[in-house]
């Protein structure tokens, strides 16, 4: 079994960085792709970035630019460093690691608000 633990959440406002942290431990024969999703009140969870074990990058459109995804192989641990924060990317954001299967983090409250 994988455990993902996430930390970083919280509010902040307009304008201003978060950084979200995705520790996985556990039984980790390999990990392909870690990523985080985002899901607001009353809309589809939609993925935020993802970086595969190459180092492939992939980036919602409306994040490019301000958000920004890194991992660190050794740890088995994925950051997601937010700036220039907006209220529309208030949303829980939940960490995904691929391997064998997918596995979900419990998800990290991330509101933006003046």
């Amino acid at each position: 079994q994988v455990q993902l633990v996430e930390s970083g959440g919280g509010w902040v406002q307009p304008g201003g960085s978060l950084r979200l942290s995705c520790a996985a431990s556990g039984s980790i024969i390999s990990i392909d792709a870690m990523g985080w999703y985002r899901q607001a009140p009353g809309k589809q969870r939609e993925l935020v970035a993802a970086i595969s074990s190459s180092g492939r990058l992939r980036y919602l459109d409306s994040v490019k630019g301000r958000f920004s995804i890194s991992r660190d192989n050794a740890k088995n641990t994925a950051y997601l460093q937010m700036n220039s924060l907006k209220p529309e990317d208030t949303a829980v954001y939940y960490c995904i690691v691929t391997g064998s299967r997918d596995y979900w983090g419990q998800g990290t409250q991330v509101t933006v608000s003046s």
